[in-house]
């Protein structure tokens, strides 16, 4: 059995120091978000996420960006407690390039889609996306610990169920805002609870290729055929 975590409380396994990848990306959230408030007046906006000019005006940077910025100082505090910690644990279990794939990766990714998205659809425009990276390292922490017991501000649960929470406050925004206010953490989660429960591009390629393998048998089969038991001596099909 996996030994319990904790979250919201004293345990685990420490927080991370500042030369993790975990620290570098709370720091980045902090610094973008600063830059986006002194900013916002000016070409701040052009930080935020607008899925209409993604690859329609070429703000090809903006899918990558709006994952650092968070205008609300609860916001701001949050999720950077969220890196930080939650960051720091996974950075422990699955090494900074996980991290930095997982964390910025699925928001960026999201962020992508909707940009092609934006070519067909009107969608709204200046997305923050530092909530975003936060909630994919929520749901990611507790799938994670799976069936394992973890500690959410005192109160002992599973890995699985500490991932429906942070679903849940996500469903509670869309509820509160509608479905388009927030179309990046919905379409994150998705893409990370994808990833974590079998759509790694390693897991694909290989079912891709077990998928071909067996393709090509069934091809090669169809020219094979069985030999009749009475089969005379002098088999034609024989040297």
């Amino acid at each position: 059995m996996r030994p319990m975590r904790s979250f919201g409380g004293r345990g685990g396994g420490g927080l991370p120091g500042l030369e993790t990848m975990a620290a570098k990306l709370t720091v980045a959230l902090v610094a973008g978000s600063l830059l986006y408030l002194a900013t916002a007046k000016g070409q701040g906006g052009l930080l935020l996420l607008w899925p209409g000019s993604v690859f329609g005006q070429l703000f090809l940077w903006q899918p990558i960006s709006y994952v650092f910025v968070e205008s609300q100082p609860f916001s701001i505090l949050f999720a950077g407690l969220l890196l930080w910690s939650v960051g720091g644990w996974l950075e422990g279990a699955w090494g900074p390039k996980r991290l930095l794939l997982v964390a910025l990766g699925v928001p960026a990714l999201a962020g992508y889609i909707l940009g092609v998205a934006g070519l067909f659809l009107p969608l709204p425009g200046g997305y923050q996306g530092g909530w975003v990276m936060g909630s994919v390292l929520w749901v990611a922490y507790g799938l994670t610990i799976g069936q394992g017991q973890t500690n959410f501000w005192g109160i002992p649960l599973s890995g699985n169920a500490f991932a429906a929470i942070g679903g849940l406050f996500v469903l509670m925004r869309v509820l509160s805002g509608g479905l388009i206010s927030q179309l990046p953490d919905v379409l994150s989660l998705l893409l990370v609870v994808l990833y974590l429960k079998g759509g790694s591009p390693r897991r694909l390629l290989l079912h891709f290729q077990h998928w071909r393998l067996q393709r090509q048998l069934r091809e090669r089969s169809k020219h094979l055929h069985v030999v009749p038991k009475d089969r005379p001596d002098r088999d034609q099909f024989l040297n």
